[in-house]
């Protein structure tokens, strides 16, 4: 089979009102994790953040284990950010009853260490409360009217929760090696993993694009799943009332999907029957799933930014600023407003955590 792309999820407002030019320097995309909590000042972890440009998380992980003289699986980090812009990044490295190495010796034009601690338990993966964007497009053009209202209708009602292309690999190829994994193909186990996610996010993003179809991803259904914003706490409402319209508003909660695994589907009624018409559809990724034993999850619909800011440069530069929870895609965003072309083919200007 071939996946759908990026160009090929329906959009929620209409589709791009511009074009411009992504990560033509490395500050034109400027990411910064934020922690979901306070490092302890000492333990057997080193914590450092650093910030990289034109080195990939997994390269540095590497470097960092070469250096400190440890093995690969000591080191932590909460998420993947890509080689093409400026990251200020999180990783762990155990050391136990050990004195630090001169870090400084890492430092380059490329990599700086912007702060050591000590914590008691490694980094995993996850453990994000979001990531700070900067984001410059240049040689923007289009319909500025209606580039600003299209920003204010994410600002207020968020944007379609769609995983970002790279978790499905280039060409949406990921799929198509998960489908031989199933029927029997041996893969490492990090591929087995990067296969597995991309299946799951596949099946996602097409429940999600039903609902983005139906004008339903904002709206409460009966059967709905509702998580808590920030928060993995969710519940299923049999019927709507007003006071649950009035929390889906403003925010504090929002619509699910399905990230499909085994074990009960909370949904109900016309959630449940949505999804399960479009796992039906695909069940051959479905049941690889089910026998790979992954767990039944939710993922909200739509992403609410905060602190959303924008402005329209003299150079014809479109600049943007803003902070997502972990797990959520700055393009998905980027693709409800404009198209963007980079210098460097292979970039992939998806972050997420």
């Amino acid at each position: 089979m071939t996946a759908l792309l990026a160009q090929d999820w329906p959009y929620a407002y209409g589709g791009p009102s511009g074009q411009g030019d992504i990560k033509t320097e490395p500050d034109d995309f400027v990411v910064e994790e934020m922690l979901s909590f306070e490092t302890d000042g000492s333990g057997e972890h080193v914590f450092l953040y650093i910030e990289k440009s034109g080195e990939n998380t997994e390269y540095i992980a590497r470097q960092l284990a070469r250096h400190a003289g440890v093995r690969q699986r000591d080191i932590g980090y909460a998420g993947l950010k890509d080689r093409h812009g400026r990251t200020r990044q999180w990783f762990s490295i155990w050391l136990p009853g050990k004195v630090d190495p001169d870090w400084s010796i890492l430092e380059s034009d490329h990599l700086k260490i912007l702060q050591v601690s000590r914590h008691a338990r490694k980094l995993k993966r996850g453990v994000l409360s979001g990531n700070r964007f900067a984001l410059r497009i240049r040689n923007w053009q289009g319909d500025r009217e209606l580039t600003e209202q299209q920003l204010q209708h994410i600002k207020i009602q968020g944007f379609p929760n769609y995983f970002g292309e790279q978790r499905f690999g280039h060409q949406g190829r990921n799929i198509d090696k998960a489908l031989d994994m199933f029927a029997g193909t041996r893969v490492k186990p990090e591929l087995r993993s990067i296969y597995l996610s991309a299946v799951r996010a596949y099946l996602f993003n097409l429940i999600l694009a039903e609902r983005v179809t139906q004008h339903s991803w904002i709206q409460a259904l009966p059967g709905d799943v509702f998580k808590l914003d920030q928060t993995n706490s969710h519940f299923m409402a049999d019927s709507i009332d007003q006071t649950l319209l009035e929390r889906l508003h403003s925010g504090d909660i929002h619509p699910t999907g399905a990230l499909w695994g085994r074990g009960e589907n909370p949904a109900r009624h016309e959630t449940q029957v949505l999804e399960l018409q479009i796992v039906v559809q695909h069940s051959n990724l479905a049941d690889g799933l089910l026998k790979a034993g992954l767990e039944h999850d939710r993922r909200t619909l739509r992403v609410k930014p905060r602190d959303l800011v924008w402005q329209f440069t003299a150079a014809h530069d479109l600049q943007l600023s803003f902070t997502l929870p972990a797990g959520s895609y700055a393009t998905a965003l980027l693709r409800e407003l404009v198209v963007t072309t980079t210098s460097k083919p292979e970039a992939q200007y998806n972050c997420v955590i």
